[in-house]
């Protein structure tokens, strides 16, 4: 148990740690650590300030909001402190507070036993809050949040903001204080860093100094914001979205009916947004908005929930920081800080050598991270990644994580350039790069771990589905000898994984690898393209190929020309595929694949065509759940009917076909392109109309 004046250090380490963070983040817009990590050291000391009261100094960050606003700016003083919101992480904590805020409103008899608060929920933005006054419906004043007392005065600035109104739109005499998120949706966030690249190459080639990317769309947003030149602000394509308002008439006693009064009034308003009066439809709107996350034109880091009586929240009142009638439910991070521990190179299943940022292990997503790819050479070096760097580290969905942006204001002058290897890792051959190409590539075919990890791919669930066929199984494969190509898996049996003796692998697991093995002979057709690791031929791509070459031997001598005609693969895909198929290996292999008894199924999509569809010559995006049909399988229906299906909507965008909890930011794409949405019932009597043909 420490003693007491080890907690009075502790308590002092972490106010001073907490204070440097919030200078860094309000005031210089230049974060070392992610939100995560700022929490985790903000329950640290509020928790030992709850055990040990007597050490609570009026300066300590778990009394104030914020950070003292950059002296840069005119200090404003905000008339009702804009106060930090309690954060939770799972339902366990919502719950709690919740229960909270129940026993509070029983005890002043503003709720009876069993009845439900009113609640309201809506997005949590990840930007630079603000706040903005209004004089008898003119804008006069506009100012950060700074420590939640005290911002900074920039009202020229926001003036540039087209989405803030200048005059609102209905009758609001006497002053009226909006609050809300300045944020940079992702795909202007994405233009700007375009524009940056294309400017830093003419700066490259005049010899002047590069602009430093923009880390996430959060950083480009303060910073566009708090810019002594409001002409850059102009520049940047910055939004305001509101999400509170003081001063609007006295009548409307419930937020979610102020709200409205802002939408009204011509202030811009998140459309996601829900009145609920349980938890369980709080919980479930919290599912829904992470599943959303990425297709939201913005970026959010969680939900608000908070009461939407008055009444109420004036008897509930507040903490320190922030008002017990709010909370902040959280997302697991997308994006985090860590180190760099060393860069390493591996060697890709095609020969292409990748760095690899080899880090400090650190949870991203819900996922703990160790590894993530920096791409190749070029990439490394404009990002100017170093070896004991601090660096922000992304992983969006299912994606492999990267290295986004490095923290160059937290270098320390220790950390080390790497440099790139000149040999293959894996096998010592000299490695090539072509001109013009960004890879550096190890040509030597029998490259051990160029072997490894095409007999990976060619087990994986998309390609042979190998149950078992893991990257330890693969590892002492290939070591113990008794495999070095695709077809020698399926010269294995039992006895001769025993005797073998690979760790690890007994009776029962070498049977389930071998009766795994046998079972991927009659895969489909397009799995055993792509199992070949043709490059340039992506699954979608093997499925095109497979319909139009059943017979895998064909291709042996199929010029290019003809390949060329596949529709998506164009004179260099075309190439890739002559180029794998005329060489002599890779027709070895294939050969004795196929006496070894592997007959790949026909495709299903080289099922009977429809035609007469009103799907043919059409371009579809599918979004939400369906009932009857998989996404592939109903991608496949489309296609076999002549449409094609795409990942995102366009002005080339013929329909939205949107089942169970459509993605917000597809259904608003199809809003804004005057694109036809169908539902499910529409596209299953669209998908019966048409007569089926043979080939």
């Amino acid at each position: 148990m420490p003693n007491r004046s080890d907690v009075a250090r502790r308590i002092e380490a972490l106010r001073a740690e907490i204070r440097e963070h919030d200078h860094r983040y309000y005031v210089l817009d230049a974060p070392v650590i992610s939100d995560a990590q700022y929490d985790q050291l903000m329950r640290e000391l509020q928790e030992l300030e709850a055990q040990h009261p007597e050490l609570v100094t009026p300066d300590s960050p778990t009394q104030r909001v914020g950070a003292p606003p950059s002296e840069a700016f005119r200090r404003v003083p905000h008339r009702v402190p804009m106060l930090s919101l309690a954060n939770v992480f799972n339902e366990e904590e919502a719950e709690s507070w919740y229960r909270g805020i129940v026993r509070r409103l029983e005890e002043d008899e503003l709720l009876r036993e069993g009845e439900a608060i009113p609640l309201y929920c809506e997005p949590k933005f990840d930007g630079l809050a603000v706040e903005l006054v209004y004089q008898d419906g003119l804008f006069v004043e506009g100012s950060t949040r700074g420590d939640g007392e005290v911002g900074e005065e920039v009202t020229a600035n926001l003036r540039t903001v087209r989405s803030v109104p200048l005059r609102l739109a209905i009758e609001a005499p006497g002053r009226v204080e909006v609050r809300g998120e300045i944020v940079m949706h992702k795909e202007d966030f994405e233009a700007l860093n375009e524009q940056r690249r294309i400017e830093n190459e003419k700066r490259k080639q005049e010899g002047r100094p590069l602009l430093d990317e923009f880390a996430n769309p959060r950083n480009a947003a303060a910073g566009s914001l708090r810019q002594p030149d409001p002409r850059v602000t102009a520049s940047r394509p910055v939004v305001f979205y509101a999400y509170e308002v003081l001063g609007a008439p006295e009548w409307l006693d419930r937020h979610s009916a102020r709200i409205e009064w802002l939408r009204q009034a011509g202030v811009r308003i998140s459309p996601h947004r829900l009145a609920a009066s349980t938890l369980d439809e709080v919980f479930a709107y919290w599912k829904r908005m992470l599943e959303a996350r990425d297709e939201l034109p913005y970026l959010i880091d969680g939900i608000v929930v908070k009461v939407d009586d008055d009444r109420m929240r004036a008897a509930l009142g507040q903490v320190a920081r922030s008002p017990r009638w709010a909370v902040a439910c959280k997302f697991p991070p997308e994006e985090e800080f860590t180190t760099v521990r060393d860069i390493q190179v591996q060697v890709g299943r095609t020969g292409v050598i990748t760095p690899v940022a080899i880090l400090e292990p650190v949870k991203v997503g819900g996922v703990t991270v160790e590894r993530a790819t920096l791409h190749n050479e070029d990439e490394l070096r404009r990002k100017d990644v170093r070896i004991g760097d601090t660096v922000v580290v992304r992983r969006a969905g299912d994606v492999i994580p990267e290295v986004v942006s490095v923290v160059t204001h937290a270098r320390k002058g220790t950390e080390r350039e790497f440099v790139f290897p000149k040999h293959c890792p894996s096998c010592g051959s000299e490695i090539f790069r072509e001109p013009g190409k960004a890879a550096w590539v190890c040509q030597n075919a029998s490259c051990p771990q160029q072997i490894k990890e095409r007999l990976f791919h060619f087990g994986s669930r998309s390609a042979m589905d190998i149950r078992g066929l893991g990257r330890v199984f693969v590892d002492q494969l290939v070591e113990s000898g008794l495999v070095t190509d695709f077809a020698d898996l399926y010269t294995l049996t039992v006895q001769k994984l025993l005797d073998a003796k690979l760790e690890g692998v007994a009776q029962v697991s070498a049977k389930n690898l071998v009766d795994q093995i046998e079972a991927s002979k009659t895969r489909p057709l397009h799995r055993f393209y792509t199992a070949l690791g043709i490059r340039m031929v992506s699954e979608t791509m093997a499925r095109e190929l497979a319909d139009r070459f059943p017979d895998v031997r064909a291709l042996y001598e199929t010029p290019p020309e003809e390949i060329e005609k596949i529709p998506g693969f164009g004179a260099v895909r075309a190439k890739a595929v002559c180029d794998f198929f005329r060489t002599e290996e890779n027709r070895r292999v294939i050969d004795r694949l196929l006496e070894a008894g592997v007959r790949p199924a026909l495709n299903t999509t080289t099922a009977p065509r429809v035609e007469g569809s009103p799907f043919a010559g059409k371009t579809v995006v599918l979004t939400g759940d369906l009932a009857a049909y998989t996404r592939e399988q109903a991608k496949a229906e489309i296609e076999r009917r002549g449409g094609k299906v795409t990942g995102s909507v366009s002005g080339k965008t013929d329909y939205v076909v949107a089942g169970a909890k459509p993605g917000a930011n597809k259904m608003a794409g199809a809003q804004k392109h005057g694109v036809p949405v169908i539902d499910e019932e529409t596209f299953l009597r669209m998908l019966a109309e048409g007569e089926e043909v043979s080939e």
